[in-house]
């Protein structure tokens, strides 16, 4: 189908805004989109028109949610002030990123996988699990079998050898923990999304091997709650450098997580070009 845009979409920014791990590039300006069991093929032609693989009934029962349409992201930066050079250079550079509605158990573990890899790295042990664990979803047009991202019962089925052989490294049982925990009640994740912001913060630093900044990733990209706003080395040199007396949190509640997206997407951009 083809969908005629009317807020801000970018399908490469998002591709490359650190909120999601199963967005790959393909040939004629594709993108494959993987989102639990669903894959997707998205293009944009122009800045105004996507072509995706799916039918109407589809894109109205999942892909809308999905890429948070039902938010105006253009009406989001119109709020930022205009006293606010560097939030304001970085929303102008960073324009079409949206926070997709993305499945907290998948951020949980995408996130956890996260530390200290870099995103190629993260992407290969992603696809490792899923071909370990997951269901098969379909053919590529090359024939290869894709991969649905596992569940928490597939992963926890896993032996640490499988797991090892995914490149886990030390987060090996961190995420067998996480599976084994969430697989032996999914009734309880569950309900983690009625749950207040600081009680939700809270239930997933109880994670082995969840610290502050993945929690606020899994609050923010799994949950979808937006006014969580991971701090990481880029977000901590952007708030040192340009909020030396301090971020206007107040300001921008509850929105800051769409904020702290676009100063993470300019801030690592304006450093490389830097260098």
């Amino acid at each position: 189908m083809e969908l005629q845009l009317t807020d801000d979409f970018d399908v490469h920014k998002i591709a490359q805004s650190g909120q999601c791990f199963r967005w790959y590039p393909l040939p004629d300006n594709q993108c494959r989109i993987f989102a639990g069991s669903r894959t997707l093929l998205l293009s944009q032609p122009s800045a105004d028109r996507l072509h995706l693989s799916c039918t109407e009934e589809e894109f109205t029962d999942f892909w809308h949610t999905y890429f948070d349409f039902p938010l105006n992201y253009a009406q989001m930066r119109a709020k930022i002030l205009p006293s606010d050079t560097y939030l304001s250079q970085a929303a102008q550079y960073g324009s079409g990123i949206r926070i997709l509605r993305q499945d907290p158990w998948e951020m949980l573990i995408t996130f956890i996988l996260s530390q200290r890899k870099s995103i190629p790295a993260i992407q290969k042990s992603v696809e490792a699990l899923c071909t370990a664990a997951g269901s098969p979803i379909g053919n590529a047009a090359d024939g290869q079998t894709l991969y649905a991202f596992p569940t928490p019962e597939q992963l926890a089925a896993l032996d640490t050898d499988t797991l090892a052989a995914c490149g886990l490294g030390y987060r090996l049982p961190y995420i067998q923990q996480a599976a084994q925990t969430v697989a032996h009640d999914p009734a309880a994740f569950a309900a983690l999304d009625r749950r207040s912001d600081s009680e939700l913060l809270q239930s997933l630093l109880a994670f082995h091997g969840v610290g502050a900044k993945i929690a606020h990733c899994v609050m923010l990209f799994g949950f979808h709650r937006l006014d969580a706003f991971p701090k990481d080395v880029w977000i901590n040199r952007v708030l040192d450098t340009h909020y030396p007396n301090g971020y206007p949190f107040a300001q921008y509640a509850p929105f800051n997580g769409i904020m702290q997206q676009y100063l993470f997407f300019f801030g690592r951009a304006t450093h490389s070009i830097s260098k």
